[in-house]
């Protein structure tokens, strides 16, 4: 029902896309924003900057299979709001923090609220559209997300150069209650008939259940084994290009920014290959050319030949890959358990991005001050990746 205080857009127009797409767009920002200030918070805050992305990712994770399960009983809307609510109260934290420890905390309570953005617009374009066109839905929203991975560091970049790091997050409180105004025209994709009506404890038990369902986990965890690759790249590529390579701050956004058209090219071109192949032979392909890359990445990096363009060449086949992988997997996850959606949509997010968590502590364990320990990590996880998308079938 519609009321005078909330007048929903149609699901098949722009602004709904461009809304979703927003959600989905608040991991990167949060990330990617403050990449090339983390050399100067280092020594601003005297600690491991490193671990205000391991922070932001627990709290990611974690948020994610409570808001799950909550979206499934009481709907997406109400989780969103309180989850945008929770991100800006976290940005002002961050702002107005001195010390590592203060703004790792803050980075944790800032996930809590940023979590429910892409987990909840997955879910509500599973409620609205079946397999293959939620896959092209799902591409065409990395496509309009792809903007702020570009963008952030970009904006961060030059941001620094004429103020503190501490206005960067300023800016993702300003984001963040533009997103909460937008909510107003955000209808619920998920009619009250159609919830979960045990109890919270119940719902909760589903993660259980999801997590023995094979099909799903196979899906799910190939998605999950390329983004520890991924994330391992997010988090070393400003100290390798920075600090290694001598790339200034300000034009490490550009850098950056080369391997997002790669992902928002393929993932234009993913609109319409999923309507010609099978999702299962997409996931092979675009997985099998991430994993050449970066097995050649980390034989080049290991011999020291090429340099930093050849690195930004394989990296770019890597990321681009992302367009097809991202999409495919979670919509051929999400088909295979379409009565609990939310928290199936949970459960990947907390692997997905959980998985952040795990590479920054080997890049920090095994730190040699060279690209060696980042390209061999990026290595070896696409190559599971790999190996778990042999095995996925819907």
């Amino acid at each position: 029902m519609t009321t005078p205080y909330h007048r929903p857009v149609s699901t098949q127009g722009l602004p709904f896309i461009l809304i979703l797409s927003a959600l989905m767009a608040f991991t990167s920002l949060s990330v990617d924003i403050y990449l090339p200030a983390m050399p100067m918070m280092s020594a601003s805050l005297h600690g491991n900057t490193e671990l205000t992305i391991t922070g932001f990712l627990i709290g990611f994770c974690l948020a994610q299979l409570v808001w799950g399960p909550i979206s499934d009983r009481y709907g997406r809307r109400l989780p969103l709001i309180i989850g945008m609510t929770l991100f800006v109260v976290g940005s002002i934290g961050c702002a107005l923090s001195h010390t590592i420890t203060q703004i790792v905390f803050w980075r944790v309570f800032q996930a809590l609220g940023a979590c429910t953005g892409p987990m909840l617009a997955r879910a509500m374009i599973r409620d609205l559209f079946s397999r293959s066109r939620a896959a092209q839905m799902l591409s065409t929203l990395i496509v309009v997300m792809a903007i702020a991975p570009i963008a952030g560091p970009i904006i961060g970049g030059q941001m620094i150069l004429f103020t503190s790091w501490h206005m960067i997050f300023w800016l993702l409180a300003m984001i963040g209650l533009a997103m909460l105004g937008a909510l107003y025209w955000l209808p619920e994709t998920l009619p009250t008939e159609r919830r979960v009506q045990t109890s919270l404890l119940q719902v909760f038990r589903n993660y259980r259940d999801l997590l023995g369902h094979r099909q799903f986990m196979q899906f799910t965890l190939s998605l999950t084994f390329y983004y520890v690759a991924a994330y391992t790249f997010i988090t070393a590529s400003p100290f390798v290009y920075i600090n290694y390579f001598h790339v200034s701050p300000q034009h490490f956004g550009y850098f950056f920014a080369v391997n997002i058209l790669g992902v928002m090219g393929m993932s234009i071109i993913n609109r319409r290959l999923v309507h010609r192949f099978a999702l299962e032979r997409l996931l092979k392909l675009a997985v099998s050319l991430s994993a050449c890359a970066m097995v050649l990445l980390a034989v080049t990096t290991y011999l020291s030949v090429g340099g930093l363009g050849l690195m930004m060449g394989l990296i770019f086949i890597f990321f681009a890959m992302n367009g097809v992988i991202a999409s495919v997997t979670t919509a051929a996850a999400l088909d295979t358990v379409p009565q609990v959606t939310g928290a199936a949509s949970a459960l990947i997010g907390s692997l997905q991005y959980g998985s952040g968590i795990l590479s920054s502590a080997l890049l920090t364990v095994f730190n040699s001050g060279t690209p060696l320990t980042m390209a061999l990590l990026m290595a070896g996880f696409t190559l599971a990746s790999f190996m778990m998308s042999y095995f996925a079938k819907a």
